[in-house]
């Protein structure tokens, strides 16, 4: 009993812990003094690394996907005499829910993982306090760049895929004949209101601030003892899962509710 009442402090304790790091990330950013080249090189090269270099994997899991959602959608929807309603149901649910969802979830397998252990190897190998000892603001050189990289990564990929799924849509439904391009477009202009673009903007930025804020300040929790790193790591991943999860809920809550 007692392990388990110690196991939810540290919990709690660990999402205060990332709160308050995302307060001074934002104050970070409001100040001037960080936008110097050494920031921005940061940030080009964690972009570069977060979206560009598995833009064609991406782009190919995205098509495909589309391709077989889109599909079974449509075939489900004639069964039941629904076939009007189905390009409706499609941008609904797979641009402005799951395709944001899952890209987040794919930059944070494969760059809030990276992240995570980046920080705790630094944080176990005491280069951030070289860095303050050298007079170089970890924020500046770290933390800001990868949190807008990954802000900006996760906002690309999302709207990347989003058209993936506009387009074949459209190709699936009417194939190459522009005949439907009427009724699509009206479709188009039903969904995406500017609320709803509003809201898809809004939920891209939190997935991409969630996958760079939570990995760092769980590699922060690392000590200088090598064997705190992977629990560092592991815990932080954790809790970005369920943040994700948590940010999807609140959207749809938001929006249905």
């Amino acid at each position: 009993m007692e392990h388990e009442a110690r196991d939810a402090v540290g919990w709690f304790l660990a999402w205060g812990r990332a709160t308050r790091f995302a307060f001074s990330v934002v104050a970070a950013v409001l100040s001037p003094k960080l936008y110097t080249p050494r920031a921005r090189t940061a940030t080009t090269r964690q972009i570069y690394f977060t979206a560009w270099q598995v833009l064609p994997g991406f782009a190919l899991f995205a098509a495909a996907l589309s391709v077989v959602v889109v599909e079974i959608t449509l075939r489900t929807a004639r069964q039941f005499a629904l076939e009007q309603y189905a390009l409706e149901l499609i941008f609904r649910a797979l641009v402005l829910e799951l395709m944001p969802l899952l890209t987040a979830l794919f930059v944070a397998l494969r760059s809030g993982s990276a992240i995570s252990t980046e920080i705790a190897l630094a944080r176990v190998a005491g280069e951030f306090h070289n860095l303050e000892s050298a007079g170089i603001e970890p924020f500046e050189r770290d933390f800001v760049p990868r949190v807008a990289a990954s802000a900006v990564s996760v906002f690309a990929l999302t709207t990347l895929a989003c058209l993936f799924v506009l387009a074949l849509s459209y190709v699936v439904l009417y194939g190459v004949s522009p005949w439907g391009f009427e009724a699509y477009t009206r479709t188009v202009a039903l969904v995406f209101t500017p609320l709803a673009l509003t809201a898809l903007v809004a939920k891209c930025i939190a997935f991409g601030a969630a996958v760079a804020v939570i990995p760092i300040s769980a590699g922060l929790e690392a000590t200088r003892d090598a064997m705190s790193a992977p629990v560092a790591v592991m815990g932080g991943m954790v809790r970005l899962f369920f943040a994700l999860g948590l940010i999807e809920i609140v959207a749809l809550a938001l929006k249905y509710v």
